[in-house]
């Protein structure tokens, strides 16, 4: 798999799990002063909100629930925000919004850590096209267009590469894929600024970043995982909300990336069954009821143990 993580406690399986159809209960229970909710598969699909999603929302805010979104986003936090607002949401009732794409863009314009002030200034830049291109203004970044150039990859998304122009040139994956190659020989190492292997697009499932660092790791290359289920996003998120680990549960439809990270994160989480697991678990219709021993042998394969699982974010 893409990291060399363990579940924080090895002792939590599916026996501890307690199965809602909504989070009515759980939100009234006022257990958690804090909700850090995953996007896409929980409360969008990419192209419109999920049924229930917009007012769900709206009550578990009136509940008194501090929200944070916390995303594996390439994309910065504002423009997250603003996705969200786009898609019918109210971005006054979030705290705000913890996006790896975020964490990327802070670690590099900052370089106040050994491993990144050793990066270098010049990369490969993957980034999207259809998706609409990531923009690197002041990260004093120059991007080059031959791996013989590069200090570094970084791997914003899977359709296009960026040129030394500021335009993009859209790409096959498995175009990419071969630079991934050729810098494994080279060996420089990977930042990788959206950790997940694919995503919920319009019921449809998107290869995303994280599918070329996990590539690029087993070519030998060096990668730095930005996002879930690294502990950093987590921690970033319990500060944005100002809560501790007793106080908050996360929210999200990937086992190895959003419960993973919460179980390395020591705080409680829930799992959505709709979204990108769907057809794994033998889902068809919005909103069905996973068979529990498809969730349990799904659980032990990703070793991601959930404290909840609801088949969508309603009430």
């Amino acid at each position: 798999m893409m990291t060399k993580c363990s579940t924080a406690n090895p002792q939590l399986n599916l026996a501890h799990t307690i199965s809602f159809k909504g989070i009515q209960q759980l939100a009234e229970s006022r257990q958690f002063k804090a909700w850090f909710l995953d996007q896409f598969g929980v409360l969008h699909d990419g192209k419109q909100a999920y049924p229930g999603a917009v007012s769900t929302l709206t009550k578990l805010a009136s509940s008194g629930a501090k929200m944070v979104i916390i995303s594996n986003s390439s994309r910065r936090a504002s423009t997250t925000m603003e996705k969200m607002r786009n898609l019918g949401f109210d971005p006054s009732l979030f705290v705000g919004a913890i996006t790896s794409g975020e964490l990327t863009y802070q670690h590099l314009q900052r370089r106040d850590d050994v491993w990144f002030a050793a990066l270098g200034r010049s990369c490969i830049h993957m980034t999207w096209n259809d998706r609409g291109a990531i923009s690197l203004k002041g990260l004093g970044l120059e991007v080059v267009e031959k791996v013989k150039d590069a200090d570094f990859i970084l791997a914003h998304g899977t359709e296009a590469l960026g040129l030394s122009s500021g335009e993009v040139l859209p790409v096959k994956l498995e175009d990419l894929e071969k630079i991934l190659e050729d810098s494994a020989r080279k060996q420089i190492p990977m930042v990788v600024a959206n950790p997940d292997f694919v995503t919920v697009e319009a019921r449809a499932l998107r290869i995303m970043p994280g599918t070329l660092a996990d590539k690029y790791e087993k070519l030998g290359g060096e990668v730095k995982w930005m996002g879930k289920p690294g502990e950093v996003i987590y921690k970033a998120a319990m500060t944005m909300a100002g809560v501790g680990a007793s106080d908050c549960v996360a929210v999200g439809d990937s086992l190895h990336h959003d419960i993973k990270g919460a179980n390395i994160a020591g705080i409680k989480s829930a799992f959505i069954t709709g979204g990108i697991h769907a057809t794994e678990l033998g889902l068809v219709e919005f909103g069905e009821v996973a068979d529990q021993s498809s969730i349990e042998s799904l659980t032990l394969k990703y070793d991601a143990y959930p404290s909840y699982v609801l088949p969508s974010f309603s009430w």
